[in-house]
Protein backbone atom coordinates (compact mmCIF):
# COMPACT_ATOMS: atom_id res chain seq x y z
CA UNK A 1 0.00 0.00 0.00
CA UNK A 2 1.36 3.28 -0.86
CA UNK A 3 2.82 5.56 2.55
CA UNK A 4 0.30 8.15 4.10
CA UNK A 5 1.31 11.46 3.31
CA UNK A 6 2.45 14.07 5.95
CA UNK A 7 0.05 16.46 7.17
CA UNK A 8 0.29 19.06 6.82
CA UNK A 9 2.60 18.52 3.93
CA UNK A 10 6.74 19.65 4.96
CA UNK A 11 6.63 22.17 1.82
CA UNK A 12 3.32 24.20 3.20
CA UNK A 13 4.38 28.05 3.34
CA UNK A 14 4.60 29.07 6.64
CA UNK A 15 4.16 32.61 7.84
CA UNK A 16 3.80 34.44 10.89
CA UNK A 17 0.70 36.48 11.48
CA UNK A 18 -0.53 39.59 13.79
CA UNK A 19 -3.80 38.20 14.48
CA UNK A 20 -4.44 35.80 16.94
CA UNK A 21 -4.80 32.39 16.46
CA UNK A 22 -7.18 30.18 17.95
CA UNK A 23 -9.15 26.81 16.95
CA UNK A 24 -11.25 27.46 13.54
CA UNK A 25 -10.48 31.33 13.39
CA UNK A 26 -10.31 33.28 9.87
CA UNK A 27 -7.44 34.96 8.94
CA UNK A 28 -7.68 37.15 6.14
CA UNK A 29 -4.45 37.45 4.89
CA UNK A 30 -3.32 40.75 2.31
CA UNK A 31 -0.40 42.87 1.14
CA UNK A 32 2.73 41.27 0.64
CA UNK A 33 1.61 37.70 2.48
CA UNK A 34 -1.42 37.59 0.02
CA UNK A 35 0.81 37.90 -2.96
CA UNK A 36 3.72 35.27 -1.62
CA UNK A 37 0.55 32.72 -0.89
CA UNK A 38 -1.10 33.57 -4.47
CA UNK A 39 1.56 34.12 -7.02
CA UNK A 40 4.71 32.66 -5.57
CA UNK A 41 3.83 29.49 -3.71
CA UNK A 42 0.27 29.48 -6.10
CA UNK A 43 -2.10 28.46 -3.25
CA UNK A 44 -5.30 26.89 -4.08
CA UNK A 45 -8.60 26.44 -1.82
CA UNK A 46 -8.27 23.58 -0.08
CA UNK A 47 -4.77 23.90 0.21
CA UNK A 48 -2.36 23.83 3.97
CA UNK A 49 -0.62 26.79 4.78
CA UNK A 50 1.04 27.32 8.76
CA UNK A 51 0.40 30.36 10.74
CA UNK A 52 2.37 31.42 13.52
CA UNK A 53 1.43 34.09 15.96
CA UNK A 54 4.16 34.46 18.66
CA UNK A 55 1.35 33.86 21.02
CA UNK A 56 -0.51 30.39 20.86
CA UNK A 57 2.17 28.37 18.72
CA UNK A 58 2.02 26.80 15.50
CA UNK A 59 -1.42 26.23 13.48
CA UNK A 60 -2.50 24.20 10.27
CA UNK A 61 -4.83 26.39 8.51
CA UNK A 62 -7.15 25.54 5.00
CA UNK A 63 -7.00 27.89 2.43
CA UNK A 64 -10.62 28.58 1.94
CA UNK A 65 -10.24 31.69 -0.74
CA UNK A 66 -7.48 32.58 -2.80
CA UNK A 67 -7.73 35.99 -4.89
CA UNK A 68 -4.91 38.12 -6.74
CA UNK A 69 -4.92 40.76 -3.68
CA UNK A 70 -6.11 38.77 -0.82
CA UNK A 71 -6.62 34.84 0.69
CA UNK A 72 -8.64 33.70 3.53
CA UNK A 73 -7.43 30.60 5.80
CA UNK A 74 -9.13 28.62 8.46
CA UNK A 75 -7.22 27.30 11.46
CA UNK A 76 -7.55 23.52 11.63
CA UNK A 77 -5.27 22.37 14.20
CA UNK A 78 -2.67 23.39 16.69
CA UNK A 79 0.46 21.88 15.57
CA UNK A 80 3.18 22.93 18.59
CA UNK A 81 2.64 25.62 21.27
CA UNK A 82 5.21 28.13 21.51
CA UNK A 83 8.14 27.31 22.06
CA UNK A 84 10.27 27.73 25.38
CA UNK A 85 12.91 29.99 24.49
CA UNK A 86 16.57 30.53 27.00
CA UNK A 87 16.29 33.44 28.88
CA UNK A 88 19.34 35.06 26.77
CA UNK A 89 20.14 38.33 24.96
CA UNK A 90 22.72 39.19 22.98
CA UNK A 91 24.19 42.61 22.69
CA UNK A 92 25.42 43.24 19.20
CA UNK A 93 27.53 46.50 18.38
CA UNK A 94 25.65 47.99 15.61
CA UNK A 95 27.23 47.30 12.49
CA UNK A 96 27.30 47.92 9.00
CA UNK A 97 23.74 47.06 7.34
CA UNK A 98 24.47 43.74 5.16
CA UNK A 99 26.28 42.51 8.43
CA UNK A 100 24.21 43.05 11.16
CA UNK A 101 21.60 41.71 8.58
CA UNK A 102 23.80 38.60 9.17
CA UNK A 103 23.50 38.49 12.69
CA UNK A 104 19.99 39.23 13.20
CA UNK A 105 19.19 36.68 10.73
CA UNK A 106 21.64 33.86 12.90
CA UNK A 107 20.76 34.92 16.13
CA UNK A 108 16.90 34.07 15.08
CA UNK A 109 17.90 30.42 13.66
CA UNK A 110 20.24 30.20 17.24
CA UNK A 111 17.49 30.91 19.50
CA UNK A 112 18.08 34.10 20.82
CA UNK A 113 14.84 36.10 22.87
CA UNK A 114 16.45 39.36 22.49
CA UNK A 115 18.57 41.69 20.56
CA UNK A 116 19.58 44.58 21.80
CA UNK A 117 22.36 46.99 19.23
CA UNK A 118 24.78 48.74 21.24
CA UNK A 119 26.38 51.47 19.77
CA UNK A 120 30.13 52.31 20.84
CA UNK A 121 32.99 54.50 19.70
CA UNK A 122 34.38 52.80 16.67
CA UNK A 123 30.98 51.73 15.16
CA UNK A 124 30.79 52.60 11.42
CA UNK A 125 26.84 52.68 11.69
CA UNK A 126 24.81 54.55 13.95
CA UNK A 127 21.58 54.23 13.20
CA UNK A 128 18.87 51.18 12.64
CA UNK A 129 15.93 50.91 10.46
CA UNK A 130 13.89 49.05 13.14
CA UNK A 131 10.76 48.09 10.51
CA UNK A 132 13.07 46.47 8.55
CA UNK A 133 15.07 44.62 11.57
CA UNK A 134 11.45 42.84 12.46
CA UNK A 135 11.15 41.99 8.81
CA UNK A 136 14.65 40.58 8.98
CA UNK A 137 13.98 38.47 12.11
CA UNK A 138 10.47 37.55 10.86
CA UNK A 139 11.75 35.76 7.65
CA UNK A 140 14.27 33.79 9.84
CA UNK A 141 12.08 32.55 12.32
CA UNK A 142 9.05 31.63 9.43
CA UNK A 143 12.60 29.88 7.28
CA UNK A 144 13.51 28.08 10.69
CA UNK A 145 10.69 26.91 11.82
CA UNK A 146 10.73 29.09 14.88
CA UNK A 147 7.09 29.73 17.10
CA UNK A 148 8.68 32.38 18.79
CA UNK A 149 9.86 35.37 17.58
CA UNK A 150 13.33 37.16 19.05
CA UNK A 151 12.22 40.88 20.46
CA UNK A 152 14.44 43.63 18.95
CA UNK A 153 15.05 46.98 20.70
CA UNK A 154 16.43 50.47 19.36
CA UNK A 155 19.92 51.10 19.68
CA UNK A 156 21.66 52.28 23.00
CA UNK A 157 24.70 53.46 23.57
CA UNK A 158 27.42 51.27 26.13
CA UNK A 159 27.59 53.61 28.97
CA UNK A 160 23.82 54.06 28.99
CA UNK A 161 23.52 50.03 28.60
CA UNK A 162 25.73 49.65 31.56
CA UNK A 163 24.02 52.17 33.57
CA UNK A 164 21.14 50.29 33.50
CA UNK A 165 21.94 46.69 33.49
CA UNK A 166 19.75 44.17 35.25
CA UNK A 167 21.67 43.06 38.40
CA UNK A 168 20.13 39.47 37.74
CA UNK A 169 21.80 39.43 34.51
CA UNK A 170 24.92 37.95 33.89
CA UNK A 171 27.09 39.91 31.16
CA UNK A 172 29.61 37.83 29.13
CA UNK A 173 32.13 40.46 27.22
CA UNK A 174 33.91 38.92 24.63
CA UNK A 175 36.99 40.96 24.83
CA UNK A 176 39.46 40.67 22.04
CA UNK A 177 42.45 41.32 24.40
CA UNK A 178 41.38 38.12 26.02
CA UNK A 179 39.75 36.65 29.06
CA UNK A 180 38.72 33.27 30.51
CA UNK A 181 37.13 30.53 28.80
CA UNK A 182 33.77 31.35 27.38
CA UNK A 183 32.10 27.82 28.28
CA UNK A 184 33.38 27.57 31.48
CA UNK A 185 31.99 30.81 32.46
CA UNK A 186 28.55 30.07 30.99
CA UNK A 187 28.48 26.70 33.19
CA UNK A 188 29.65 28.33 36.04
CA UNK A 189 27.30 31.39 35.68
CA UNK A 190 23.73 30.19 34.76
CA UNK A 191 20.29 31.97 34.91
CA UNK A 192 19.90 35.27 33.03
CA UNK A 193 22.13 35.90 30.38
CA UNK A 194 23.43 38.56 27.56
CA UNK A 195 26.16 38.25 25.10
CA UNK A 196 28.15 41.82 24.41
CA UNK A 197 30.53 41.69 21.31
CA UNK A 198 31.89 44.66 19.64
CA UNK A 199 32.19 46.73 16.47
CA UNK A 200 34.86 46.37 13.48
CA UNK A 201 37.25 48.10 15.39
CA UNK A 202 36.93 46.40 18.82
CA UNK A 203 36.18 48.27 21.80
CA UNK A 204 38.69 51.52 23.30
CA UNK A 205 40.73 50.95 26.28
CA UNK A 206 37.33 53.09 28.39
CA UNK A 207 35.25 50.93 26.92
CA UNK A 208 37.04 47.71 27.67
CA UNK A 209 37.77 49.28 31.58
CA UNK A 210 34.12 50.22 32.04
CA UNK A 211 32.75 47.20 31.10
CA UNK A 212 34.72 44.89 33.44
CA UNK A 213 34.06 47.24 36.25
CA UNK A 214 30.27 45.72 35.92
CA UNK A 215 29.40 43.65 38.65
CA UNK A 216 27.93 41.57 35.96
CA UNK A 217 30.45 41.60 33.68
CA UNK A 218 32.59 38.54 33.04
CA UNK A 219 35.22 38.56 30.40
CA UNK A 220 35.58 35.70 28.00
CA UNK A 221 37.75 34.71 25.28
CA UNK A 222 36.51 33.38 21.87
CA UNK A 223 39.48 31.80 20.32
CA UNK A 224 43.33 32.42 19.22
CA UNK A 225 42.12 34.34 16.31
CA UNK A 226 40.75 37.98 15.99
CA UNK A 227 36.87 37.70 15.00
CA UNK A 228 34.69 39.90 12.62
CA UNK A 229 31.99 41.65 14.32
CA UNK A 230 29.20 39.40 12.93
CA UNK A 231 31.25 36.25 13.75
CA UNK A 232 31.77 37.02 17.28
CA UNK A 233 28.09 37.66 17.82
CA UNK A 234 27.29 34.37 15.99
CA UNK A 235 29.80 32.21 17.30
CA UNK A 236 29.72 33.29 21.07
CA UNK A 237 25.95 32.62 20.77
CA UNK A 238 26.46 29.04 19.20
CA UNK A 239 28.49 28.35 21.98
CA UNK A 240 26.30 29.78 25.16
CA UNK A 241 23.13 27.54 23.12
CA UNK A 242 25.56 24.41 23.26
CA UNK A 243 26.55 24.81 26.77
CA UNK A 244 23.68 26.03 28.68
CA UNK A 245 21.34 27.09 26.56
CA UNK A 246 18.27 24.99 25.03
CA UNK A 247 20.35 22.75 22.11
CA UNK A 248 20.59 20.37 25.44
CA UNK A 249 17.50 19.03 25.09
Amino acid sequence: MPATPAWPPKSAPRLFVETALSQDAVVALDGPQAHYLARVMRVAPGDVVILCDDVTGEWAARVTEAGKRDVVVTCEALLRSREQVPNFTLCAALLKKDRFDLVLEKACELGVRHIQPVLTRRCVADKLNLERARAVLVEAAEQCARTALPSIAAPVKLDVLLKEWDAARHLFFADENGGDSAAAQFAAHRGPAAILTGPEGGFDEAERAAIRALPQAHAITLGPRILRGETAAIAATALWMGTVGDWQD
